[in-house]
């Protein structure tokens, strides 16, 4: 039988944090205030926070608390790419930490979300109480690379075809400078069309047969382009860190407990990333789902996701 769900709960408590450069954060606060503090890391980079991932934790134990990283989602100006940044998104956990005393707590992210729980547990191993990842994304050039130069493209050819269709020949050597350019456009047709082919050759990778195409019809969500321009600002500055950084400080993780998660069928971050990890981390406990992607959805994922922050409250 497999977990579900937590039912669905609304926050006790949300909030806008002002950064002092000017971001405005917004967090939000979920289940027991004297629970097991963790905060929950969204991915993208420029994704949002969404009502169901407060519901992977008990909410008689954890105290879940839940951002919008810098100009995602619910936070202010959306889409802003000055002073956003790895380390300013790892100042504002610290932040958030801070403010809401809490003394120590639990990292929980897929993907974009698993590097920033990896990063702000090298960086903070005093403040961590342990990891829970999934979908590990170490942000290294290879692993940027899979997505929008070589990898990918290998195994969804015709979705590839039309992602690079609306560039010039020139242009498609940097693919991500190309779509950079045009998400920052002024004009609002050019926004609309980068946009829509970005979230196109996404949704190819992640949902494979499962992608409709027409759900994408019709005009494109300021929150999506904003999205896509700041995955693009991200991986134009190799997402602010050293190559391979994760991997070559790992030992600093070695004393936390940690969970890594991962779908064989994930084709957005390949489950050798999860591996490579967990071979250098022997204390972790590495969770191989044969029938999941990438998503945190479909039965296998979710319990796994929950059977870990059930086992970790025990």
């Amino acid at each position: 039988m497999y977990k579900r769900l937590y039912p669905t709960i609304e926050p006790f408590a949300s909030a806008w944090l002002e950064t002092g450069d000017g971001h405005e954060v917004y967090v939000e606060q979920v289940g027991n205030p004297s629970g097991i503090p963790v905060i929950f890391l969204h991915g993208g980079p420029g994704s949002s926070c969404k009502a169901h991932h407060r519901c992977f934790f008990n909410p008689d134990k954890y105290h879940v608390i839940l951002m919008d990283q810098r100009g995602a989602g619910r936070s202010r100006p959306l889409g802003e790419l000055k002073n956003n940044s790895t380390q300013h998104l790892l100042a504002d956990m610290e932040m958030i930490r801070d403010q809401l005393g809490v003394e120590k707590w639990l990292l929980f992210g897929g993907s974009w979300g698993a590097t920033l729980a990896l990063l702000y547990a090298q960086a903070y191993p005093e403040r961590s109480l342990g990891l829970i990842i999934r979908g590990t994304f170490l942000a290294r050039q290879a692993d940027a690379d899979w997505f929008l130069k070589d990898g990918a493209n290998r195994l969804y050819p015709e979705a590839w075809a039309r992602f690079i269709a609306t560039l010039p020949q020139q242009q498609r050597t940097d693919l991500v400078a190309a779509y950079h350019q045009r998400l920052c456009s002024p004009e609002v047709s050019v926004r609309q069309q980068a946009g829509r082919e970005w979230d196109m050759w996404g949704g190819a990778v992640v949902l494979g047969e499962d992608f409709n195409a027409d759900a994408l019809a019709g005009d494109v969500p300021e929150s999506a382009i904003a999205q896509a321009r700041i995955e693009t600002h991200y991986a134009l500055q190799q997402y602010f860190i050293e190559e391979n950084q994760i991997i070559t400080k790992a030992a600093l993780l070695a004393n936390l407990p940690c969970t890594i998660i991962h779908g064989r069928l994930d084709y957005m971050c390949p489950i050798e990333s999860s591996y490579s990890l967990a071979q250098i981390l022997p204390q972790a406990k590495f969770v191989v789902l044969a029938k999941a992607s990438h998503l945190a959805a479909g039965d296998e994922m979710i319990d796994a996701l929950v059977s870990a922050t059930d086992d970790f409250a025990q």
